[in-house]
């Protein structure tokens, strides 16, 4: 009896009544309701579960307190119209720290007109060295001249400094003309430019393209790095590039910027300069891209830390004078200019929550199951309105 009164007492607190099988009336409209609500609750289920089992990223923003560490630049860029023979690659920064005609993780690729490469060992090409056919041709030359002594020590020509003492190549001379802060004009002048064939070397050249690809380290500070023709040197503490040699082209800086980034790649990495194909339509112009680089780190669920950059660009373009190496013209080429942000942005990988996905899910459940009803009520009430006029109609 105890029990009994029990139970009767807990049906009290029962908030679904049901209603007896005989009084339910089951129509047409209910059941298309019914089967419209369904398929509907089954694909916002899916999608809730979807971005529940997708990871969320936490941005977080801090002041960056790193010191002496190197920025990484990922270089993939193709010259259409500009021979590996003429381009030197150069890099600075605020600190003073120059690397000039960069060879170390950097290669070049000699490319014919139609954007194939022209033979299998230029894949490998190191800046400011012989190309393997060119090293060839110069082995053969010096192969047919046994009056060469190995242990020779020849004129730099005016060049020679407490270090190099002696050129026996053409391009030890121009590296001793470059470490003077001279143009090197007079290749014909030069024996070892004359034995080595530079010149027919750089005119057989003309019309080919070349890709530059690696990397660059720097100091991670603000400065620039640019590709540009001539060769590079400094004269009077100013930064210039010698184009005499080249005197009368009209160079062709249009370029294809397959990659350009700063530090490893992650996940959602956007890199805006990626893809980029710009023409230069006038000829010998100089294009500057202003770079602001954002340092980031990416922490994911297995608390694994990639360390990279972000960064957005400005670009602007002009055309230059060929007639002189520097001035403030400027110089036909690609320049990048960068700056670094004080700030760091943190991103980090989380789980997302099962307590909000189940919130989710009965939300979905519920509001669609009432809404359901609600127009499912509404269908019948308004069916049965209008059944009644039409019967009242008959009937008069």
């Amino acid at each position: 009896m105890e029990n009994q009164s029990f139970l009767s007492k807990l049906r009290r607190f029962d908030a679904y009544p049901k209603t007896l099988e005989d009084f339910r009336v089951k129509t047409f409209g209910g059941a298309a309701v019914t089967i419209i609500s369904g398929f509907l609750m089954v694909i916002l289920f899916v999608s809730e579960l979807n971005y529940y089992l997708s990871k969320e990223v936490v941005p977080e923003l801090y002041v960056d307190s790193s010191r002496g560490e190197k920025l990484k630049i990922n270089v993939d860029i193709i010259f259409p119209k500009m021979p590996c023979a003429f381009l030197s690659i150069d890099a600075m920064d605020i600190s003073g720290e120059q690397q000039l005609d960069v060879a170390t993780n950097l290669y070049k690729r000699r490319l014919n007109p139609d954007g194939s490469k022209i033979t299998d060992e230029d894949e490998k090409h190191e800046l400011g060295k012989e190309s393997k056919n060119a090293a060839d041709i110069i082995k053969d030359v010096l192969d047919k001249e046994p009056e060469l002594d190995p242990n020779r020590c020849e004129s730099c020509y005016g060049g020679e400094t407490k270090e190099l003492k002696c050129c026996n190549t053409c391009e030890d001379v121009r590296e001793a003309y470059r470490r003077k802060g001279w143009a090197f004009s007079n290749a014909n002048d030069i024996e070892q430019c004359k034995r080595e064939g530079w010149s027919d070397k750089m005119t057989s050249q003309k019309g080919e393209g070349c890709e530059v690809y690696g990397y660059l380290e720097v100091n991670k500070v603000a400065g620039n790095f640019h590709f540009a023709p001539g060769k590079s040197f400094m004269q009077h503490h100013v930064h210039v590039h010698d184009l005499q040699p080249f005197s009368g082209d009209k160079f062709n800086l249009t370029h294809h910027i397959k990659q350009l980034s700063f530090g490893m790649e992650y996940p959602g990495m956007d890199n805006p300069l990626d893809n980029m194909l710009v023409t230069d339509v006038r000829g010998s112009s100089m294009y500057q891209y202003f770079v602001k680089i954002v340092p980031t780190t990416y922490t994911n669920l297995d608390s694994v830390v990639t360390r990279s950059n972000q960064y957005s660009v400005t670009k602007h373009e002009k055309q230059v004078s060929t007639t002189i190496a520097a001035g403030d013209q400027g110089l036909p080429g690609v320049f990048v200019l960068y700056e670094l942000s004080p700030l760091i942005v943190k991103y980090k990988e989380v789980r997302r929550s099962f307590m909000h996905f189940l919130t989710g899910v009965c939300a979905i459940i519920g509001g669609i199951f009432t809404v359901a009803g609600l127009i499912d009520s509404m269908i019948y009430h308004s069916a049965k309105a209008i059944q009644k006029k039409i019967d009242l109609g008959k009937a008069l």
